[in-house]
């Protein structure tokens, strides 16, 4: 658990290494055991026998925090509370031994884990980028809550740790050295044991700021009039960038302002009393349950055929330089991929080369790689406009025009130069995997991969299959797409799969607001207020309203005669083939642009009269999810998509549903299924049957069960 040495110089370093565990994490059992350990340093100390402290790890990791399991289960506010102040007590006895601890930090130190690594005097962590330091906390949402955002109040100031705190990143050691959260990087460990060492000899002082008298907050607490406005600042951004439905950064600043005002610790008990209560938010539940317990289930392969060994392709095959095969190829070179790009000529695929370049050097420039490493990944792809180079490929990915017969010829033209076992993949967004699949000499190869655009910055991908689709095909896409660093979700080749499908009934519900008389900044506004990244007409610019009707007409074609043609569709057509604004590609649709703004257009209100001066936001919103949700719930029934977990994730990163309810879902379990079912119908009374209630949810309700 603990591996105590002590030197000639009377320098003791510390080794934790958690035997039973992969990883070393911060939990109850830790301190348990670290705790004799501080009593005895401590006498050391007393005896003069101890100047200093290295504390290092013997895993690949530094340290980690591991309390999200409990932390999701418990419901007891004091035991909470009390477990936060008991981790801050362990790391107030870490800061003071008398003498100064040096952090050499070997590997990712996140959460609490890096709580742990701010108790320490001076922090030297490993230059490797492979390593992450910080508090990402607010992703999942919660906050530091064991005297982190107290000590980053006094290393950094309000304002910088603020930042810190809400953006969530896990930083690169370079970054984290720019940013200020560590002292010193080393370029291996031989180095940073001694980088460590030197320090100590150096520093006899075994205080932190906030223990010494005299010393202050970095530019000052909230009663500085300069602070007070950078506070307001802060309040007003945050409120119109999260429009108050995310609570973890509105309790980090919170805490930041009211800890500035006291000394350190009463200020970590005030952080343990927002940590407390942000714990039992629904919010934050909401939010563990998808970006933790979702998000691992499918990175255990939760919903991947069973019984296949492990792919690891070498070499990739990318058809199309324009901006969905550059970001495909940038993403499979920067994991270690090599890549042969073709398009129809050279020259063009030769461009689609140059993004990956540009997109290295701003990893430079972050200092996440090297320029050596820049050089040697950059030199993995190859330019082509022979598919007969597509040979030694294990994948090829087409990611041409959004055109049937275009796609089949890049599937015919390079199919035949592939062995039997390599996969070939499309990248179409609305052409059904199986009709594409009858040009295919091996259909049971050939599968759907959805990537969204920008490739390098949405994390999902959806893997469609086809009638004729092997589950080994299946089971080897799900292997690319998690060696790509990407979230799977496996659906079926039905039209729209999963993400465009839904993402349409949010669209289609916001321009049959427009239809029936709401203000159009009303309807994006409410749009935004719910916690949909853009408004419905914005979103149905971007998409084109082409699109958004051809989705429609393929809802037409698949339900026959029991479609029911959505009251949107009116609107669509008018706008398409009557006014001929069909979005943003043209630059006309339910917004006009100059440049790169865009605003409403001023004569939407002559086409779609603004009638309803009455509303109920709270009504508008929830109709604007709900229909999202129920088209969600069909897909289910259908077993468009199987998996709970990938639906929620889905919707979160497919098309952005609000990431504080924790997913399609997660929304109705959080809002409660029996209330959930009561609205619908009365929604479906008075909207309309595209509230009506799947025959699925009658049946869990029935049962007494929820998605899980």
């Amino acid at each position: 658990m603990i591996k105590y040495k002590k030197d000639t110089d009377n320098i003791v370093t510390i080794t934790l290494d958690m035997g039973h565990r992969n990883v070393n994490v911060v939990n109850h059992e830790m301190h348990k055991f670290f705790r004799p350990v501080l009593a005895h340093l401590q006498k050391e100390k007393a005896k003069g026998l101890l100047k200093g402290i290295i504390l290092t790890s013997a895993k690949k990791n530094f340290l980690e925090g591991g309390e999200l399991e409990y932390l999701h289960t418990s419901i007891d506010a004091q035991e909470i509370f009390n477990h936060s102040r008991a981790l801050n007590d362990f790391f107030r006895e870490l800061e003071h031994p008398g003498v100064p601890v040096v952090a050499a930090i070997n590997g990712s130190a996140l959460g609490t884990g890096f709580e742990f690594a701010l108790a320490c005097h001076h922090r030297i962590a490993l230059d490797d980028s492979k390593i992450r330091l910080g508090h990402p906390e607010v992703t999942v949402g919660l906050m530091p809550g064991n005297g982190g955002i107290t000590r980053l109040l006094w290393l950094l100031g309000l304002e910088k740790a603020y930042y810190i705190l809400t953006n969530g990143k896990k930083y690169r050691p370079k970054e984290a050295l720019k940013v200020g959260i560590i002292d010193e990087i080393a370029p291996n460990k031989k180095s940073m044991m001694e980088q460590a060492k030197q320090w100590l000899l150096n520093n006899r002082e075994g205080r932190r700021p906030w223990d010494i008298k005299g010393e202050s907050i970095p530019e000052g607490t909230a009663y500085n009039p300069k602070i007070a406005k950078v506070i307001q600042q802060l309040a007003a951004k945050l409120a119109k960038r999260t429009y108050n439905n995310y609570p973890a950064p509105q309790a980090i600043l919170n805490t930041l302002v009211e800890a500035s005002k006291v000394e350190f610790d009463i200020a970590t008990k005030i952080e343990s009393r927002y940590f407390t209560e942000l714990v039992l938010r629904p919010e934050t539940r909401n939010m563990i349950n998808t970006f933790w317990y979702d998000y691992n289930a499918i990175k255990k392969g939760g919903n991947r055929p069973k019984g296949f060994g492990k792919f690891r392709a070498k070499q990739v095959g990318v058809i199309g330089a324009g901006r969905m095969g550059s970001g495909i190829t940038f993403n499979c070179i920067k994991k270690g991929l090599k890549v042969i790009l073709k398009d129809v000529s050279k020259p063009i695929a030769e461009l689609g080369k140059q993004y990956s370049k540009e997109q290295l050097a701003l990893l430079v420039e972050q200092g996440a790689i090297s320029a050596a490493e820049k050089a040697q990944l950059y030199s993995n792809i190859t330019t082509s406009a022979k598919p007969e180079d597509f040979e030694t490929c294990d994948l090829v990915i087409e990611a041409v025009y959004e055109n049937e017969m275009v796609k089949s010829k890049a599937l015919k033209d390079s199919e035949q130069y592939l062995d039997e076992y390599a996969i070939f993949a499309t990248n179409t967004l609305s052409i059904p995997i199986t009709k594409l699949a009858k040009s295919s000499y091996r259909p049971e190869n050939y599968v759907g991969l959805h990537f969204f655009y920008p490739v390098e910055k949405v994390p999902l991908v959806e893997i469609v299959k086809g009638q004729k689709t092997s589950d080994e095909t299946i089971a080897r896409a799900f292997d690319f797409v998690r060696t790509m660093g990407k979230i799977p979700i496996v659906v079926k080749d039905d039209w729209g799969f999963f993400v465009a499908r839904v993402q349409n009934t949010y669209i289609l519900e916001g321009i049959t607001l427009l239809q029936e008389g709401y203000p159009p900044a009303l309807i994006e506004n409410l749009g935004l207020q719910a916690g949909m990244p853009k408004g419905a007409l914005a979103f149905a610019d971007d998409l084109s309203l082409k699109m958004v009707l051809k989705y429609e007409n393929q809802a037409a074609a698949h339900y026959g005669s029991q479609y029911v043609p959505h009251p949107a569709v009116s609107a669509l057509t008018k706008m398409v083939a009557e006014l001929d604004r069909s979005g943003k590609f043209k630059k006309a649709g339910f917004y006009e642009y100059e440049g790169e703004r865009k605003m409403l257009w001023t004569a939407l209100k002559d086409h779609f009269p603004v009638t309803q001066t009455d509303f109920d936001a709270e009504i508008i919103k929830e109709r604007i999810l709900f229909a999202q949700v129920i088209e969600a719930i069909w897909c289910k029934q259908e077993k468009v998509i199987t998996s709970v977990p990938e639906a929620n994730l889905g919707s979160i990163f497919g098309w952005g549903f609000p990431a504080f309810t924790g997913g399609i879902f997660q929304y109705v379990n959080s809002y409660g299924l029996a209330k959930f079912i009561a609205k619908c119908e009365i929604f479906k009374e008075k909207y309309g049957p595209r509230f009506r209630v799947p025959k699925i949810l009658k049946k869990m309700e029935k049962e007494g069960n929820i998605f899980v």
